[in-house]
């Protein structure tokens, strides 16, 4: 039996502690096998680990049991897990067989996890991964869809990928394994199944070697994929900027690199409608936004902001003279004082000097709110607060979280731009000085 692939990519190194996932089906019991009496050539500890599904009732527990002693015979350490999938399911609104994968591999990382072992070995074959590449190709995926089944994921690995399924069952014919039946593998309800027993009988007769074809165009398809994307990451290691990527640089990069980084950017799988949304979102101008599942990508000024970012704007907060003033939304705080008869007046962008006897009632700091205007010291002119805010680019959460000080008539004064004018102090005046900073600075 060829196992090339599993030395190609260093799928069982010397030492390691391998958890081979058992159904009791032909192809696992094939890979139980061949790591058990292979285990000291190899140089690996084998474990072995059952999931019953409680899909099919008595044949459920006739595959446990099986598998149970078959390893109990040979003296193979095998835990067994149970999952009830039809309840998780309906619970996460997902179909029976996604959530029958979802529970047997949290099982099998847990317990890789609790035995200490490096490697999880699954049983996937050369029909197996053609298989998944016609589902995929009916479903219309793209290069990563097509690559097929990963020979390695994180710890987890696939020895026989390189091999047919008529290659294990002559393995298990010469060397008297046996195996069980999973009955559902006769069925057609599954789309796997009819493709199994329509589509790959059809193309066996065009070309004998088909699943060997296929794997040759599955690597090369992954070789596509991971150049592409290691384009992408490049982009965005480059451009990203928190939780977003400037727009019209987006837009330029070619579709493939472009569609990968809006993917990479979610950090989830998207089809290709959503995928052009987010794209069509790049290619143009002023605040938008497009929804993808889970997630808003909202466009504003210039830039893609990927996550539903909270811009509901800054809590009202009174200041009162002697106390500090936490204004955590946007990481700031506020800290006041008076000051009887000030010296050297240094009003800033953050630091303000205001006349006392000019303040009308108390100081409040907000959010903007429509119609905010202000006449700022030495602009000798009153403006909106949205024009300030646009002449400085400033995205729609940079202008909801920017303190704006209010007394009881207006605006006396915005963060990062300054006081209003019938505020402003002089040497000598009784102030109420406040200064507002980012957490952790002076």
């Amino acid at each position: 039996m060829n196992t090339d692939i599993a030395a190609k990519y260093d799928m069982l190194p010397p030492g390691t502690r391998v958890l081979c996932a058992v159904s009791g089906g032909a192809d696992s019991m094939c890979l139980l096998h061949y790591l058990w009496t292979n285990s000291e050539t190899l140089g690996v500890e084998v474990f072995a680990a059952h999931f019953d599904h409680q899909l099919r009732g008595l044949e459920s527990a006739r595959d446990r049991t099986f598998v149970k002693d078959w390893c109990a015979a040979r003296g193979i350490p095998c835990e067994i897990g149970f999952g009830r999938v039809r309840e998780y399911a309906e619970k996460n609104g997902m179909g029976t067989e996604e959530a029958a994968r979802v529970l047997r591999y949290d099982f099998l990382e847990n317990t890789a996890e609790k035995l200490g072992c490096g490697r999880i070995a699954t049983a996937h074959n050369a029909d197996d991964n053609a298989e998944t590449m016609l589902l995929n190709l009916c479903r219309g995926a793209g290069s990563a869809g097509m690559g097929g089944i990963p020979p390695v994921r994180g710890i987890i690995v696939r020895p026989l990928l390189g091999v047919t399924r008529k290659e294990i069952l002559e393995y298990l014919n010469d060397n008297g394994v046996e195996h069980v039946e999973d009955s559902s593998n006769l069925s057609d309800d599954y789309a796997r199944n009819r493709i199994r027993h329509g589509a790959m009988p059809v193309l066996r007769e065009i070309n004998p070697e088909f699943s060997r074809s296929a794997a040759r165009a599955a690597a090369l398809m992954r070789e596509d994929d991971e150049y592409l994307s290691s384009l992408a990451a490049d982009f965005i290691a480059k451009e990203r900027r928190e939780n977003s990527l400037p727009a019209e640089k987006l837009s330029k990069l070619p579709g493939p690199v472009a569609s990968r980084a809006v993917r990479k950017m979610c950090g989830r799988a998207l089809g290709l409608e959503h995928t052009q949304a987010v794209l069509a979102l790049a290619d143009g101008s002023g605040l938008a936004y497009a929804d993808v599942p889970g997630l808003r990508v909202t466009r504003d000024a210039g830039r893609l902001y990927f996550g539903s970012e909270d811009c509901a704007g800054l809590e009202k907060r009174l200041l009162e003279p002697g106390r500090e003033t936490p204004i955590p939304e946007a990481g700031l705080t506020a800290r006041t004082e008076i000051i009887d008869s000030c010296g050297e007046i240094n009003s800033s962008f953050s630091n303000f000097f205001f006349k006392y006897e000019n303040i009308c009632g108390n100081i409040f700091c907000t959010c903007r709110r429509d119609g905010d205007k202000i006449r700022l010291m030495g602009r000798g002119c009153t403006k909106s607060l949205k024009d300030l805010f646009s002449e400085k680019g400033m995205t729609q959460r940079q202008r909801a979280l920017t303190p704006v000080l209010r007394d009881d008539e207006g605006i006396i004064a915005v963060w990062g731009f300054g006081i209003a004018e019938r505020c402003a102090a002089a040497p000598g005046d009784k102030v109420l000085r406040v200064n507002i900073e980012k957490n952790g600075e002076a």
